[in-house]
Formats: structure tokens, sequence, C-alpha cells
């Protein structure tokens, strides 16, 4: 049963799955950039600032480390593995903990201004770390050695 199964599995190779995650914390860090912006369009520049200075501290402590190691479980792979495997049920677990999250802040008595701050943080953290994602997406397209297809 499962072998059947196992043909309508979308299997994709590494470089296709770095593909998919640089595409994913790209697209993810904007959405909440935008998101965050739209809650507080008024947001006065002090505030776009901290949350700037915030979300790069939090990418270069917290969130280049989930990068790189998503990027070595990524590489670490065979090729033809499901793509959404992209990420580990640990990491999808993250991601559903995270949305539910946001969705709470959203709906709570928490100022728009302090959920703006908190969700262009977050989202430029995301933005930022999605950088070496890409970079190793890129170096196997153009590094042949690193079987990139």
């Amino acid at each position: 049963m499962m072998r059947r199964l196992a043909r309508f599995k979308p299997g994709a190779s590494a470089g296709t799955n770095l593909l998919v995650a640089a595409g994913m914390w790209s697209f993810i860090g904007l959405y909440l950039m935008v998101r965050g912006y739209l809650l507080a369009p008024a947001l006065p520049w002090p505030f776009r600032a901290l949350a700037l200075g915030l979300g790069t501290l939090k990418a270069f402590w917290v969130i280049e480390r989930a990068a790189r190691r998503n990027i070595a479980r990524i590489v670490a792979r065979p090729d033809g593995m499901c793509i959404g495997g992209v990420y580990s049920w640990g990491m999808w677990g993250m991601v559903v903990c995270m949305m539910l999250g946001g969705r709470l802040l959203r709906n709570s008595s928490v100022p728009p201004l302090v959920v703006s701050v908190i969700y262009v943080a977050v989202g430029w953290a995301l933005l930022l770390s999605s950088r070496l994602i890409w970079q190793e997406w890129n170096a196997r397209k153009t590094d042949p050695t690193k079987n990139f297809r």
C-alpha cells in the first residue's frame, strides 16, 4: 500500500528543496513586514528603526542558526525526497505555533503599534536570514560538483 502511495509523492532534488525553503522564508518575511505596516500605517520612524534593529538581532542570534540547520538537513537528504520534507516535523510544528501565536497576538488587547513592531521585526529577521538559503541555492546552481538538478 505505501509503495503505491509513494509514486504520488512530490519528490525533488536538494536544489529544489533549497529554492522552496528560501522562497518560503522570503515570502513569509515580506508578508509579515507588510502586515505589520498595515496594522499601524502611521508607524513613527523610531518604531520602524526599533523593529528593524530587533529583527536584525533576532536574525543573527536566533533565526540564522535555524537556517543553517535547515540547509544542512536539506543538503544531507538524498535527491527525490518529498518536497514537504523541506522542514523537519519540529520545524513544521513551530510554524503552526507561530501562526497561532500571531493570530492570538492580533486578536489580543495588545496595542496595534506593538503588534506592528513585532510583525515587522519577525518579518525582517526571516527575510534577512533567508539570504543564507539563497546563497546555498546559488552556490549549488553555479557549482556543478554540488550535484544540482
